[in-house]
């Protein structure tokens, strides 16, 4: 019998990478065969880290997993999918208020390419407050920070900020 390996693709720009993102990947990671972290790399923001740096980061905290490959793209997400293969995208929820966004985002990839499917993961309850624009807004002011990311990158992040 032949099985084709389930690959997802899990995008996003995780500048920084939060617990909520490490929740979404770990879960992830017991679901498929590969789990691709995306990671955006978009020249037209100004990102805290280089795409470059949030790759380095996250293979750092996801080095136990071993079905876990972290990458950077560019372009389009349904381009990158086809090019490795993978038929799922994996969208992380906090809230409601993300759905109707990522439904439309979800929408349109599925009309490029009608081979692919996203998958909606709701973040665990206690990490469901947390994205990197709060972790950012409350590091720039020197914020306790422990709460919202993995502490291995705790000092990455502070001393983007020290003034």
């Amino acid at each position: 019998m032949n099985q084709e390996k389930k690959i997802a693709v899990y995008p996003g720009s995780f500048d920084p990478v939060t617990l909520g993102h490490m929740d979404i990947i770990k879960r992830s990671a017991v679901l498929f065969d590969t789990v691709i972290v995306a990671v955006l790399s978009n020249s037209a923001k100004t990102a805290l880290f280089s795409s470059s740096d949030r790759v380095n980061m996250i293979q750092e905290l996801v080095r136990d997993y071993p079905n876990v490959i972290v990458e950077s793209f560019e372009g389009l997400l349904v381009d990158y999918a086809r090019s490795k293969n993978a038929r799922i995208i994996i969208r992380g929820l906090r809230a409601v208020s993300d759905f109707e966004y990522e439904l439309q985002i979800a929408q349109t990839n599925r009309v490029e390419n009608p081979q692919l499917d996203t998958l909606f993961l709701t973040t665990s309850l206690n990490y469901s407050y947390i994205s990197s624009t709060i972790v950012r807004e409350f590091a720039s002011y020197g914020g306790d920070i422990s709460p919202f990311v993995p502490e291995e990158i705790i000092p990455l992040i502070e001393a983007k900020y020290q003034h």
